[in-house]
């Protein structure tokens, strides 16, 4: 039985699979090869970079035009800046694909000697030289992974290949293809001195083109999710296939990992007998979500760097004033991480993301509030929001100061203790969707609690995923930060919040007036008030 994949390259006897070949422009890629271009090809990470490059590469050797090579120069990545240590690894990998690939014994029985006799910062060039004049074929070269070195190691290896280029194709490789997360223009290069940042661009000007390869299309997902109904005769619901694309929108190992966990490792999803619906694809994100993924878990660390922290900050935030002063390189690298879109207009990437996002952010916060969910449920199992947002505002008004230096996302300090606060109560059965991104002004959060109890499921002999098949309270929370008059805000808060309220479905909404203003003392910050919009009431907390 063939599975989801959602670790390191897709074999497709194997796994469930899209044709390798056409995840991108194959007529491109063979056009570029034809004129002996040195090209990139980029890709956020677990996109499909190394299934494809390593089909195009089987794809050229069996054309018999080109005798091609892959290489993953990721082991390099450990020597850092020992450039020596670096460019043995490398050529130590070469040698093993060659002769496992290629049964070609050349560069494992002799990268050694050339290294020893030309030095680190020649070994690679006089090796791939040597080897391009043994063959009767135009050698094509894919270096994959080839972001992952650092420093004069990568500077290194990058002014080797442009030393080589004008001897191509009889005396080097005819095309190479740097294959990575991030365009050779994106790496930010220290010079030995650790003072100087030297640009990739800057150190292989002899790129002809950049390419990237995109996420599944929505019907690529569908066509995925159909091969596991060919083989196993499990029907996934035309809602559930939806939801799947929503939740991951095509990013490949979101769709897989979402297909996988649903399919695989819940039990509802192990009987083939049962079709795959809505519900029980939203409990598999839940659970992903919970587990942090390594996928997902990478994510925490891409939030560190102060790259990523400007353009998202101002996503959390919803900040206007953030939306046109965002510099260009910064959002294409970001992009290019695969975290954020930047088309119809900057946003993340798709809802897993812009739900993991915030979790990650404040998980310590988290962890650290000692409000328990019991205090907030009425005897009708109901979340008393009024009671909980109180709560919030009272611990807002006391250890807010504490606890937003503790942000290092401080421009989103406010929304984020907020999310924090309610994830903590919400995590024992309910769910919170967000709606934030540049330029909104607001951060939307829509409170999901089953009025199911798990107890009450358990008894029927139900999953616990079941609750959501029955009643459920939608409660509308709105986040806003005082800009200029507390009337006009709160009079723009209360349009946008009872539109949101309208497109969930609820007649039970919240909006929380921020006031950042150090000077303002917390007396004239903290109020609670009652506003009709519509016709609808809606609760107005200021803090």
């Amino acid at each position: 039985m063939r599975f989801f994949n959602t670790a390191g390259p897709v074999n497709c006897d194997d796994h469930y699979c899209l044709p390798p070949l056409e995840r991108f422009d194959l007529a491109e890629i063979e056009m570029l090869l034809a004129q002996k271009k040195y090209f990139v090809l980029h890709a956020p990470r677990q996109t499909g970079k190394t299934t494809s490059m390593l089909a195009l590469v089987d794809h050229l050797n069996v054309g018999g035009q080109y005798r091609a090579l892959y290489c993953n120069v990721e082991t390099a990545q450990t020597a850092r800046e020992d450039v020596a240590k670096g460019m043995q690894n490398i050529l130590v990998e070469l040698g093993e694909r060659a002769a496992n690939d290629l049964k070609d014994d050349f560069l494992s029985e002799n990268g050694s000697k050339i290294l020893f006799e030309y030095g680190e910062h020649a070994a690679l060039k006089m090796a791939l030289t040597r080897f391009c004049q043994s063959s009767d074929l135009p050698v094509v070269l894919v270096l994959d992974e080839i972001d992952a070195l650092v420093g004069d190691t990568l500077i290194s290896v990058l002014r080797q290949i442009r030393s080589g280029y004008p001897q191509r194709p009889g005396q080097f490789p005819s095309s190479i293809v740097l294959c990575g997360v991030r365009d050779v223009r994106d790496y930010r290069i220290h010079s030995g001195s650790g003072q100087e940042i030297i640009t990739g661009g800057s150190a292989f000007n002899i790129k002809a083109k950049s390419l990237r390869m995109g996420d599944f299309v929505k019907q690529e997902v569908g066509l995925l999710l159909q091969q596991h109904t060919v083989g196993t005769g499990q029907a996934f619901t035309p809602d559930a296939v939806a939801c799947i694309w929503h939740l991951s929108q095509g990013q490949p190992w979101l769709v897989n990992a979402l297909a996988y966990e649903v399919c695989f490792e819940m039990k509802v999803g192990q009987d083939r007998t049962r079709p795959i619906d809505k519900e029980m694809v939203d409990q598999a994100k839940e659970n992903l979500i919970l587990r942090r993924e390594t996928h997902l878990d990478q994510l925490a660390d891409k939030l560190q760097e102060e790259r990523v922290h400007i353009v998202i900050a101002g996503l959390l935030g919803g900040q206007a004033s953030v939306a046109g002063n965002l510099p260009e390189d910064d959002i294409q690298y970001v992009t290019d991480l695969g975290l954020i879109r930047s088309k119809p207009q900057i946003a993340i990437a798709n809802p897993i993301y812009r739900e993991i996002i915030p979790r990650m952010l404040t998980y310590s916060t988290q962890v650290s509030l000692n409000h328990q969910t019991a205090w907030y449920i009425t005897p009708d199992h109901r979340l008393d929001m009024d009671k909980l947002m109180a709560a919030f505002q009272e611990f807002f008004q006391e250890h807010s100061a504490h606890w937003l230096e503790r942000f290092q996302y401080k421009e989103a300090g406010p929304q984020l203790l907020l999310q924090a606060f309610l994830q903590r109560i919400i995590n024992s059965g309910g769910r919170i969707e967000r709606e934030y991104g540049l330029g909104r002004q607001r951060v939307d959060l829509l409170v999901m609690w089953p009025l199911e109890t798990e107890e009450a499921v358990t008894k029927a002999g139900r999953p616990a995923w079941t609750r959501w098949q029955g009643p459920v309270q939608k409660v509308v929370v709105e986040l806003k930060v005082l800009h200029k008059s507390l009337e006009n805000t709160i009079a723009k808060g209360l349009d946008q919040t009872r539109t949101y309220m309208d497109s969930c479905g609820t007649t039970d909404g919240h909006l929380v007036i921020f006031n950042r203003d150090p000077d303002v003392p917390w007396e004239h910050k903290i109020f609670h008030r009652t506003d009709t919009c519509r016709g609808i009431p809606i609760q107005i907390w200021g803090m």
